[in-house]
């Protein structure tokens, strides 16, 4: 409702797997997180599309889990039956048998959006997820209370702000709001950076040649990944083959129009497809932000001067998913911390 006004305990921006992450933490010790997201829906990069009766996750492809608390997290959403063990390698070109290297890449039944959807849950039960809503600015009022203000007029406030979305989308909303930051903070944090990624995705009516897992990953190639949704177990309905192009690929041709774009993947495509195979759809997806190349080294941060204010995603930490789900339980952490000390 334009002109509503939102309280909270703590305020998050962004619904990815930091910001959700956060949320139940905190939910888990009774605290009150408002979560919201410009998105339709919730993931962020946790995202999964459907094209024709298929699905195909465009976004991050799998995960692995190197840290105790993140491998606790998968073991507990494996035997609820939401993840499972995709592969133990890939191949990096070739068409034979993936090779492995004994470390399980994890997927998720339905598509990656999944996971992301079982996170929210808890929060859409209490009311604290609100999707669909742009936050244009944000900024602290007179008696220092965080307020998020959206395109539409809504305003959400709370003592504490969690700011998760990519650093420099962060660093806009800040400056939006005319937030003063150090110069040290703006430095550190205008250091992290982040490449993008071109991705098409394709309807084949009919095969296409793939090692036995159904992707293949090349990651100094112009094109650095190519997967078969079916073959990974997510599109039962069609084949969906998801293409995603390399960091300096994408950065040369970010701006061209979608058919070109589609029309430059396709021909990586072609090759493998079986003689009488045919396309019948394609989608293109851009991430501005897809892969954080420099990355801050702690899972979170807090800028001098502006107490209640934390920032964290797949930018602080480690650039991975298991990055982003440890930043925000250190975020989660971090604000509980504060919180009680303050009391």
């Amino acid at each position: 409702m334009p002109g509503a006004t939102h309280k909270a305990e703590v305020l998050i921006v962004g619904a990815g797997l930091a910001g959700l992450t956060a949320a139940n933490e905190l939910l888990r010790h009774g605290i009150r997180a408002v979560v919201v997201d410009k998105g339709r829906s919730v993931g962020g990069r946790l995202a999964t599309r459907r094209i024709g009766p298929g699905r195909a996750d465009h976004g991050a492809q799998f995960f692995t889990a190197r840290d105790a608390r993140f491998r606790q997290a998968v073991a507990a959403w494996v035997a609820e039956g939401l993840v499972y063990e995709w592969s133990r390698g890939w191949s990096d070109g070739s068409l034979v048998q993936a090779p492995t290297d004994g470390h399980p890449r994890y997927a998720v039944h339905g598509g990656m959006n999944q996971l992301a959807k079982r996170l929210a849950q808890p929060l859409e039960q209490v009311d604290m997820l609100h999707t669909g809503l742009r936050i244009a600015k944000i900024y602290r009022d007179t008696s220092s209370i965080w307020c998020a203000e959206t395109d539409d007029g809504r305003l959400f406030h709370a003592p504490s702000i969690l700011l998760t979305p990519p650093a420099p989308q962060a660093l806009d909303l800040l400056d939006a709001g005319a937030v003063p930051l150090h110069k040290d903070d703006r430095q550190a944090l205008a250091a992290i950076h982040y490449a993008p990624c071109l991705c098409g995705l394709y309807w084949v009516d009919g095969d296409v040649r793939l090692p036995d897992v159904g992707a293949m990953q090349m990651p100094h190639a112009a094109i650095t990944w190519i997967a078969d949704n079916r073959r990974k177990g997510i599109s039962p309905a069609a084949r969906i083959v998801t293409i995603h192009a390399g960091p300096e690929w994408s950065e040369r041709h970010y701006d061209e129009d979608d058919a070109t774009i589609l029309d430059r993947l396709r021909a990586e495509l072609l090759p493998l497809l079986r003689p009488a195979s045919v396309l019948l759809e394609a989608q293109i997806k851009r991430w501005r932000y897809a892969l954080p190349t420099a990355v801050y080294p702690q899972a979170w941060f807090a800028p001098r001067d502006l107490p209640g204010c934390l920032l964290g995603g797949d930018g602080f930490g480690s650039p991975r998913v298991e990055g982003a789900y440890l930043s925000g339980l250190a975020l989660g952490e971090e604000a509980l911390r504060q919180s009680l000390w303050d009391q």
